[in-house]
């Protein structure tokens, strides 16, 4: 038994319990090749040799009274692993810290676990942050490393009321988000009696490896590195000292992002782009960097569908890249809005074909260097990939997705600055937006809301705080 305390929307706390079988080992239900499998020079970055924890949460369907979750979805896991039996090896490396998959059909980690309250108890609003998401989804010890480690995890905790939570780590090195989506939505087919996905797994990570001889032919900004990271790291705090909070857009928050843009039509900007835009100009004023300062924005971009001909439907692979916009503090929060979107915009437009096999081979030559993360921000939409809509037979998600503000440590580094949209239905109006859970430093988190606020429903106020929120000491 474990207890913990999780604080509900009404500011209860709620002591509960879970009770967790020992983990186990779900191997393929029927013999895999053993084989060994290279990973992609996009797959087999730095900043993707983490684990990424998503939660998902299902509330008691009538149809399914007598379905135990735990043995559906464990069930249809190890059928699924037939058809994606990488997923049931280990990582181990070659030369130069080559990463590949050994099939070696060892298996899943898998945990039955019980939970003694009812999802209501948690609250009404069941979003991230969530208080208990060590609970629903047990890192194992000795679980998390790269080398030698299962490459999933799933826990299925039931509830009293019959619902449950999937929480769900995997690799990244293995997939990002799309084919982590077309691997769940696999099994959950199985889930609901498939004999075989409807969409079958495709390897092929040949397909984005580096070039021979490798030639770098496009800008990498993104991996840019800062001179000043010391001034950095005084600026945001430790880590300690961060906060959770999650901010809702829905249509109308969208409409008045879109009414500060200059000469705004249908079609020319994107969700993703206004709320991206918006998000860079108040987390520099929040966080009170200096005007001098150049920050950065990064995009995660699915470049699935800018190769020609296209990536294979099935690739379940790491197809994305970070392509950042650039600005001074000043320009960002004094020029108007306008400017802000359009840099993003056009950081996003240069992720090509060519830009994709650029970046393999800057990979490559460099190294696999990390991501730059100081001065730096990088947001990434979920709802396009579906999480929600991942039906095990108990209908659509409540939740689905990342199960905190800094995306369960996404680049191995416990950051604020990892900013993720999802799908998510308010629960106050019942309208269908993004929902953005985020981590700050404490006394920046009260600015970043003031400054969201101002921006969505008192622009004329944000314009005229612009110039005197970034007129600031360097020593802030």
């Amino acid at each position: 038994m474990y207890n913990m305390v999780l604080v509900s929307s009404s500011s209860s706390p709620v002591m509960f319990r879970v009770k967790r079988c020992q983990p186990e080992l779900v191997a393929p239900a029927t013999p895999t090749p053993q084989e060994v499998k290279l990973l992609s020079d996009i797959d087999d970055q730095e900043a993707l040799r983490s684990h990424v924890p998503n939660i998902y949460i299902y509330r008691h369907k009538p149809s399914m009274e007598g379905k135990d979750p735990v043995k559906v979805i464990r069930d249809a896991l190890s059928r699924t692993l037939v058809f994606y039996y990488p997923f049931a090896g280990r990582l181990r490396e070659g030369h130069g810290r080559k990463l590949m998959v050994d099939c070696t059909a060892e298996g899943v980690l898998f945990i039955e676990a019980d939970a003694d309250v009812t999802l209501d108890q948690l609250g009404e609003a069941l979003q991230p942050p969530f208080p208990c998401s060590k609970e629903l989804l047990y890192n194992v010890p000795g679980s998390d490393g790269i080398v030698g480690c299962p490459l999933l995890l799933i826990q299925v905790t039931r509830f009293k009321c019959g619902g449950f939570t999937l929480g769900i780590r995997v690799n990244h090195t293995m997939c990002d988000g799309t084919g982590f989506t077309q691997f769940t939505i696999a099994l959950a087919e199985m889930a609901r009696g498939a004999h075989q996905p409807s969409v079958l797994p495709i390897w092929q990570r040949e397909l984005l490896s580096a070039r021979n001889p490798p030639r770098i032919t496009c800008n990498h900004r993104e991996f840019e590195k800062p001179k000043d990271i010391e001034e950095w790291q005084t600026i945001i705090g430790s880590i300690e000292k961060m906060i959770e909070r999650s901010f809702f857009f829905g249509p109308t928050e969208i409409a008045s992002l879109g009414n500060l843009v200059i000469n705004n039509q249908p079609g020319v900007y994107t969700r993703f782009e206004l709320i991206t835009a918006c998000l860079w100009r108040c987390l520099a004023k929040a966080l009170q960097l200096p005007p001098e300062k150049q920050v950065r924005m990064g995009c995660i971009v699915n470049a699935r569908a800018r190769f020609n001909p296209q990536i294979p439907i099935g690739y379940y692979g790491n197809v994305t890249a970070f392509p950042v916009a650039v600005s001074t503090v000043e320009k960002l929060c004094e020029q108007p809005f306008t400017y802000a979107v359009e840099l993003i915009k056009k950081a996003k437009a240069e992720v090509t074909e060519e830009y994709m096999h650029s970046l393999a081979d800057f990979l490559v030559i460099n190294g696999r260097p990390l991501y730059t993360l100081p001065w730096s921000f990088i947001s990434s939409k979920l709802s396009r990939i579906g999480f929600r809509k991942v039906d095990f037979g108990w209908g659509n998600a409540v939740h689905a997705g990342v199960s905190d503000g800094n995306g369960g440590q996404i680049y191995g580094i416990n950051t604020f600055g990892e900013l993720h949209l999802m799908d998510y239905e308010n629960s106050d109006n019942r309208k269908e937006g993004l929902l953005l859970p985020i981590l700050l430093p404490a006394n920046a988190m009260e600015r970043f809301a003031k400054e969201l606020d101002d921006m969505l429903w008192n622009p004329n106020q944000a314009i005229k705080s612009a110039k005197s929120q970034t007129i600031l000491k360097s020593s802030m």
